[in-house]
């Protein structure tokens, strides 16, 4: 008996029927504490995301600029943790039941927490995929069973410079959908070139039906849009992630809603390319 399609799938399937890419946003749990990220949550599903990424802090995030990893260490002094972005995971399913989650983070804590006690509480959370930026597939012989055991997607990174017979192995392993760094550097640079991404992305896609997500370097609503033309999904985090580092506690939730809003909106009234692959 097959399985009932995941949270992912159902999201990626009715954006195909809508014409539509997928908006993803990132902002790291506990930053600046647990109940403002919760809130958090909601407000970018008010303003138009279709997938959250929910980034578990880290003492070591090399895979991310300054932006985010002066989130991590704020959510470290508020005291989130593993057990802590799962039970934020949980008070957010009590409203929520229908958007995807991503957790993004590094493999220390899901080693220390133990792949199989991880793995089952993330999905009893209602968690839906992980990418783990620091393992790299061929050294996830501990992780992957676990989390394909609890339904949970494995979700990896593909770069500029993985060459095409590497990318077609990680993109055999992937669910939900293949995350394409689009340049060489960390989260939150800025020197996105389109017209490269949209010739790897070519290339990506004869490698696998699944959808293409782009993120690193996207900014605002232009580089949002040009990028949806072409993506199946378009990743936003250190904008994000400034504007809360930066934003009035009292009014965050207010902001974040307009600004993922007009991103929702400058990607809705960019031309599509292609469509999501149903």
């Amino acid at each position: 008996m097959s399985q009932a399609p995941s949270r992912i799938e159902r999201r990626f399937r009715a954006l195909h029927e809508q014409s539509r890419a997928a908006l993803v946003t990132y902002v790291m749990a506990g930053d600046p504490d647990a109940d403002t990220t919760l809130d958090l949550l909601h407000a970018l599903v008010a303003g138009g995301a279709d997938i959250l990424e929910l980034g578990v802090p880290f003492s070591d995030p090399v895979a991310d600029g300054v932006a985010i990893q002066l989130a991590a260490g704020r959510a470290l002094r508020s005291g989130m943790n593993l057990p802590g972005v799962l039970d934020l995971v949980r008070r957010f399913r009590e409203r929520n039941g229908e958007t995807p989650i991503v957790l993004m983070g590094y493999l220390n804590p899901i080693e220390r927490m133990g792949y199989g006690a991880f793995a089952a509480a993330a999905s009893a959370a209602g968690v839906d995929g992980v990418l783990t930026v620091d393992l790299p597939p061929e050294e996830g012989e501990g992780l992957l069973p676990a989390l394909r055991e609890a339904r949970l997607a494995p979700i990896f990174l593909v770069a500029p410079t993985t060459t095409d017979r590497r990318m077609a192995w990680i993109c055999e392993q992937a669910q939900g959908f293949v995350y394409y760094v689009s340049l060489k550097g960390v989260t939150g640079a800025a020197s996105l070139d389109l017209e490269a991404v949209g010739e790897r992305l070519a290339v990506v896609r004869a490698l696998t039906s699944l959808p293409v997500g782009v993120g690193f370097g996207i900014t605002g609503p232009e580089q949002a849009a040009a990028v949806a033309a072409v993506a199946d999904a378009v990743v936003v985090g250190s904008a994000l992630v400034k504007t809360i580092a930066g934003g009035n506690p009292g009014t965050l939730p207010e902001q974040i809603t307009a600004q993922v809003s007009a991103l929702r909106v400058a990607m809705d009234e960019a031309p599509r390319a292609r469509g999501i692959a149903p």
